[in-house]
C-alpha cells in the first residue's frame, strides 16, 4: 500500500490510495486495475478492495461501507494516515459517503460518474415491472461482476433509501462525468457541484463506463496524487 508523509496532515500523518468499484463489479474492475497499473510505475500502490460484503447477492450500501471500514481499521492499526479515494458509479457515491462519515480520514476524492441518489434511481434502472417484482418477490436476478445472473435481495434498495441522496463531502473533490451517461444522468453531478466550493466537475463526451475517457481519468488521478 502506498504511503507517504504529508505536511498538511500534521506530524506523522500519511496518505493512502484506494479505488472503490461500482455495482456489479469487484476488485477486478477494469478501470480500477487500469489505474493501479498506471500509477504503480509512479510509486503509487492503489488498493482495490472488494466491496461486495457479505456477497453480491446480499450487498447493501451499509455493508459496502462496513467492508471499507474493516480495511481502514486494519491499515490504521499500522500507523496514522489519510485516504485519497477514487470511486466509480456506486463506488463514487460510497467514497463520498465514507468521507462524509469519516471526514478526518480522507484527504481528497476523485469521483467517476458518481451514483448519487441511490435510493430513488433503481426503479428507473431496472424498469417499473422488474422493480415491482423485486419488491414483491424479495430478490431480482442481476448480472454480477462476471456477468452471471445473481438474485440480489430487496434489502439492497431498502438500505439505499436509508442513506442521504447527496453526501456532503468534507474535502476537495473532483468529478469526471460523461455527458452521454444513460445510467447516472450528467445533470446529477452538475447539480451536485453547484454551490459546493470544494467540488469541481469535468464533463467529457462519453457514457457511463468512461471507456473513451481514460486519458482524462489518468490526468485527474495524477492531480489527485500530486504527480
Amino acid at each position: 500500500m502506498w504511503t507517504r508523509k504529508v505536511s498538511e496532515g500534521g506530524a506523522g500523518a500519511a496518505l493512502r490510495g484506494a479505488y472503490l468499484h461500482g455495482f456489479a463489479s469487484s476488485s477486478l474492475s477494469r478501470k480500477g486495475v487500469h489505474l493501479a497499473r498506471f500509477l504503480a510505475p509512479r510509486g503509487i500502490d492503489l488498493a482495490l478492495p472488494d466491496l461486495n460484503h457479505p456477497s453480491f447477492a446480499e450487498l447493501t450500501y451499509t455493508g459496502a461501507l462496513a467492508g471499507f471500514d474493516r480495511l481502514d481499521g486494519e491499515l490504521r492499526a499500522r500507523g496514522g494516515f489519510r485516504w485519497r479515494l477514487i470511486g466509480s458509479s456506486m463506488g463514487g457515491y460510497l467514497a463520498a459517503r465514507w468521507a462524509e462519515l469519516h471526514p478526518e480520514r480522507v484527504e481528497r476524492l476523485l469521483l467517476l460518474c458518481p451514483g448519487f441518489a441511490p435510493g430513488s434511481r433503481w426503479g428507473d434502472l431496472v424498469g417499473a415491472e422488474a422493480f415491482a417484482r423485486w419488491q414483491r418477490e424479495g430478490s431480482l436476478a442481476l448480472p454480477d461482476g462476471r456477468g452471471i445472473p445473481t438474485p440480489v435481495w430487496w434489502r439492497f434498495v431498502e438500505d439505499a433509501r436509508s442513506h442521504p441522496a447527496t453526501p456532503d463531502v468534507p474535502c476537495p473533490t473532483h468529478i469526471v462525468h460523461g455527458r452521454n451517461d444513460a445510467v447516472v444522468p450528467f445533470e446529477s453531478s452538475l447539480a451536485y457541484a453547484r454551490g459546493r466550493g470544494r467540488v469541481s466537475l469535468e464533463a467529457v463526451d462519453d457514457g457511463h463506463d468512461l471507456a473513451a475517457s481514460l486519458a482524462a481519468i489518468e490526468r485527474a488521478a495524477l492531480r489527485l496524487f500530486d504527480l
